[in-house]
C-alpha cells in the first residue's frame, strides 16, 4: 500500500513538472531588441564631439537618419557646413584629429609633449626612443625585480606601461621607483588543455604589514641624470581612486611652466592624510605647502583631480569638503596660508575644468546647485579668483557634458536627461547661446515600442535624505496584474547604480529584463559620492552596509505608489561591488530578497587590494577577541543564513577581484549545507569578455525560473545581430 502511494506521489510531481508553463521564446526576442547594439542605432543626430582645429573651427559627425553627416563649425558667427565625407568637408582635415597625449595614454609607451620622445620601461628600468631616428637610450640602471621604476603592475592594474609625467619643455619626467618586494603575491592559472600558464604578480592586501611604497624622482632625460626628491618613500596612494594613475598618467603632479618646479600630493596610507609638497627639480629638495587631515578618507574631486599649482602667481588651488561640500579654496603657496573660499554653498564642485590665470576666473562643473532638479545633474559655472561673480553657464535643466575648445573661448554642451534624449549647443565662455548643433531623434526608437526609464525618488532608511534612481517597466505594464521586483545595485561608494544622469538608450540589461516580466528598480543610495560628504560618509567604515536598507526602504515607498510591484517577489543582481552587496542581501535580508545573482563580488575585503578597503574601511585593526573590523564586513560569515535562490558567478582569471572571493563563499555554503547555483567562466576577467552574452541569458533565466515561476527558453542564445 505504501509502495502505491508513493508511486502515485511521484507520478503526480512528474505530471506537474510535465505541465509547468513555459515563457515564450519571443519574450526573450523582446527583450533583445531593448540591448544597447538594437536600440543605439535607432537614436540619431545624438551628441556632438568636437574636433578642434588650428584656426578656431572645429567639426564633428553625426548620424542622421540618411546616413553619416560630417558637420563643421565656425564659433564666431555660429555658421555651419555639411558634408557626406570629411574629405568633401575640410581636405586634410583627418591631420586634425587630437594626437595622442602622455596624460591620457595607456600604451606602454608614454610621449613627450614636442612628440620627439618615447618613455617605456625595459628590465625593471625607464628608457626613452628617440621617434625619429629609434635609437634607445637608458635613463635609469639600478632598477630591478619588484624595485623597478615607473611600474604599474600591483594590484587590480598590472600592465607594462610607464607611470610617469614629462615636464612641459619635455626635458625631465617625474616618476617613481616603487618597492613592493615586501607585498603579497597573487596567483591565477590559466585552464588548457596540457600544463596550465601561471599568473603571478603583487597585490597587496590590507593584511599586509607592509605596502607597496614609491620613492619619488626626478630624470633629465638628456644627461639621464636622476634626482631623488629627498622625503622618505610615499604610500602607493592617490587622492582620486584608488590607483595613483587613474588618468593614465602620474596622478597627484605638476610641473611649472618652465620645468624648474614640481608640485605633487603624498597621502597616507588610509587616506586620511594629504600633504600639497612642492619640489626644486634641479636639487630635489622638497618644501611642504598645506597638509589636510580628515577622519574618514580625503579626496580631490569627482571624476578629476581639481588641486592645481599656479607657479605664476605661486598660489595652490585646493579641493576641500571641510564645509560638508566640496569646494574650492586658493592658497598662498609661499606660506601655505588660506587667501580665500573659491566657491560656497550647499553644492558639490566635481571638476575644475580650466583656469584662466590671467584674468583669475574658474570655470567648474558642480552637482546639486539648482534647486528642483535631480541634484546628480552636473552643471556648468565660472567663479572669480575671489569667490565673486559665479554663473551658469549650462541654465537647461539636465545632466551637462561639456566640451571646451583649445583657446578657451567656447565650449560644446550636450544636455540630457535619463528619460529625456540629448541636445547639442555651443555657448562662449559668458554662456551665451551660439547655436544649436544637433537635437536627438529617437523616433525610430519609439517606434520600436522602447520605454523610457522613469525617473523616482525615494526616502532613504532614516528620512533623512531624498533618494534617486530609475524604475523600468515592461513596455505593455497592465498596472492590474502584479510584477516581481528586480533590484540592480552597485552601492559604491566611488559611484552608485544609476551610473551616469545622461540619456541613453539602454542602460545595462534592465529594460531586456523589464521585458520579460519584472519591474526593475536602481536607487543611489546613501553612501554614495556626488552629494555632500556627510551623505558620502554615511557608511564609512561599514562597506558591509551596501545600502540594502535604503534598497528595502525605496522598494517599499514605491510599492505604496505603485500597487503593481510584489513585494513578495524580490530579487537582486549586482556585478563586482554590486556582487559583494547582492550575497550580503541575501545572507542578511533573507526574508526580502527571494533571489539573488552575484557576479564576481568582493566578498572579503581581507582578499582584496589594499588601497579599496582601506580607503572606506580604514585599517585593519583587532578588538580584544582578536576580530578584525573587517572580519565581520566578510559574506562567509553569514552565508548559514541563506534561505532564497542564489547564483554565484566569477571569471577564472579575474585580476581585479581575485576568484578566491566568491570560493570563500561556496566553502560556506557548502559547510552550511546549503543549496546554491554558481557558474565559473575559467579564462574570464572581471567583466567575462566574450562570455557576458551567456552570463546575461543565464541572469534571465534564473530571475524567470525563480521570480515569475516559468520556464525559461531553453538555451536562447542573445544574438548581437538580432533582427
Amino acid at each position: 500500500m505504501k509502495k502505491n502511494l508513493l508511486a502515485t506521489a511521484i507520478l503526480s510531481i512528474v505530471a506537474l513538472s510535465a505541465f509547468a508553463q513555459q515563457l515564450p521564446e519571443a519574450a526573450y526576442e523582446q527583450a533583445v531588441k531593448n540591448l544597447g547594439f538594437n536600440t543605439n542605432r535607432l537614436v540619431y543626430n545624438s551628441n556632438v564631439n568636437p574636433v578642434w582645429l588650428a584656426d578656431g573651427k572645429f567639426w564633428y559627425s553625426v548620424n542622421t537618419a540618411s546616413g553619416d553627416q560630417f558637420v563643421l563649425i565656425n564659433p564666431v558667427d555660429g555658421s555651419r557646413k555639411t558634408a557626406a565625407d570629411l574629405k568633401s568637408l575640410l581636405p586634410g582635415a583627418e591631420n586634425d584629429r587630437p594626437a595622442p597625449t602622455g596624460r591620457r595614454n595607456f600604451s606602454p609607451e608614454v610621449l613627450s609633449p614636442d612628440g620627439k620622445k618615447a618613455a617605456f620601461i625595459k628590465d625593471w628600468n625607464l628608457w626613452v626612443r628617440d621617434v625619429a631616428t629609434k635609437q634607445e637610450t637608458q635613463l635609469t640602471t639600478d632598477g630591478i625585480k619588484d624595485f623597478g621604476y615607473a611600474t604599474d603592475n600591483a594590484g587590480w592594474k598590472h600592465s607594462d606601461r610607464a607611470i610617469l609625467l614629462w615636464s612641459p619643455d619635455s626635458k625631465k619626467i617625474a616618476t617613481f621607483q616603487q618597492d613592493q618586494r615586501h607585498v603579497s603575491d597573487m596567483y591565477l592559472v590559466s585552464t588548457k588543455v596540457g600544463a596550465p600558464k601561471l599568473e603571478a604578480w603583487k597585490y597587496p592586501l590590507p593584511v599586509d604589514k607592509d605596502i607597496i611604497k614609491i620613492q619619488r624622482v626626478i630624470i633629465e632625460v638628456d644627461n639621464r641624470k636622476v634626482i631623488r626628491l629627498q622625503i622618505p618613500a610615499d604610500a602607493r596612494r592617490g587622492t582620486l581612486c584608488d590607483d595613483i594613475s587613474c588618468s593614465g598618467s602620474f596622478d597627484d603632479n605638476e610641473w611649472s611652466a618652465d620645468g624648474s618646479k614640481l608640485a605633487f600630493v603624498s597621502s597616507s596610507r588610509d587616506h586620511k592624510e594629504a600633504k600639497l609638497r612642492i619640489a626644486d627639480a634641479a636639487t630635489g629638495v622638497v618644501r611642504e605647502v598645506l597638509e589636510e587631515k580628515v577622519a574618514t578618507q580625503y579626496e580631490s574631486g569627482q571624476g578629476s583631480i581639481n588641486w592645481h599649482f599656479l607657479a605664476a602667481s605661486n598660489e595652490i588651488i585646493w579641493y576641500s569638503e571641510r564645509d560638508d561640500w566640496g569646494h574650492l579654496y586658493l592658497y598662498d603657496a609661499n606660506t601655505g596660508k588660506l587667501k580665500t573660499q573659491m566657491t560656497k554653498g550647499d553644492f558639490v564642485v566635481t571638476r575644475l575644468l580650466k583656469t584662466d590665470e590671467k584674468n583669475r576666473i574658474l570655470y567648474f562643473l558642480a552637482n546639486g546647485r539648482e534647486q528642483g532638479r535631480d541634484p546628480y545633474f552636473s552643471h556648468f559655472y565660472r567663479v572669480d579668483f575671489s569667490g565673486q561673480n559665479l554663473k551658469l553657464l549650462t541654465p537647461e535643466d539636465g545632466h551637462h557634458s561639456i566640451s571646451l575648445s583649445p583657446d578657451g573661448k567656447y565650449f560644446v554642451d550636450n544636455y540630457s536627461k535619463p528619460n529625456v534624449p540629448p541636445v547639442s549647443v555651443l555657448r562662449n565662455m559668458k554662456g551665451d547661446l551660439l547655436a544649436t548643433l544637433e537635437k536627438a531623434d529617437i523616433t525610430k526608437l519609439t517606434e520600436s515600442g522602447w520605454k523610457a526609464p522613469e525617473p523616482i525618488t525615494v526616502k532613504s532608511r532614516d528620512g533623512k535624505w531624498d533618494l534617486y534612481g530609475l524604475m523600468f517597466s515592461p513596455s505593455n505594464l497592465d498596472k492590474t496584474k502584479k510584477y516581481p521586483v528586480v533590484n540592480y545595485i552597485y552601492p559604491g561608494p566611488q559611484g552608485g547604480g544609476v551610473g551616469s544622469r545622461s540619456f541613453s538608450a539602454a542602460r545595462s540589461d534592465h529594460q531586456a529584463v523589464a521585458e520579460l516580466g519584472f519591474i526593475v528598480v536602481v536607487i543611489d543610495g546613501t553612501c554614495n559620492p556626488g552629494r555632500s560628504k556627510s551623505f558620502h560618509d554615511a557608511c564609512y567604515g561599514n562597506m558591509a552596509d551596501n545600502t540594502l536598507e535604503d534598497q528595502i526602504a525605496g522598494l517599499k515607498q514605491l510599492a505604496v505608489k505603485h500597487p503593481f510591484i510584489d513585494l513578495e517577489k524580490v530579487g537582486m543582481w549586482g556585478h563586482s561591488g554590486g556582487g559583494y552587496a547582492t550575497a550580503a542581501a541575501m545572507f542578511r535580508y533573507p526574508d526580502f530578497y527571494k533571489v539573488g545573482i552575484s557576479e564576481s563580488g568582493n566578498h572579503d575585503n581581507r582578499n582584496y587590494e589594499d588601497d579599496w578597503g582601506e580607503r572606506y574601511i580604514g585599517l585593519m585593526v583587532n578588538d580584544a577577541q582578536g576580530k578584525s573590523n573587517y572580519e565581520a564586513q566578510a559574506n562567509q560569515n553569514f552565508a548559514a543564513n541563506l534561505k532564497g535562490k542564489l547564483l554565484l558567478a566569477h571569471g577564472g582569471m579575474d585580476d581585479n577581484v581575485p576568484p578566491y572571493n566568491t570560493y570563500l563563499v561556496v566553502d560556506a555554503l557548502v559547510k552550511a549545507n546549503k543549496d546554491f547555483d554558481l557558474v565559473v567562466f575559467p579564462n574570464a576577467r572581471h567583466g567575462y569578455g566574450a562570455d557576458g552574452t551567456y552570463m546575461m541569458r543565464r541572469r534571465w533565466d534564473y530571475f524567470v525560473k525563480h521570480l515569475l515561476g516559468l520556464e525559461p527558453p531553453k538555451e536562447f542564445k542573445i544574438n548581437p545581430s538580432f533582427p
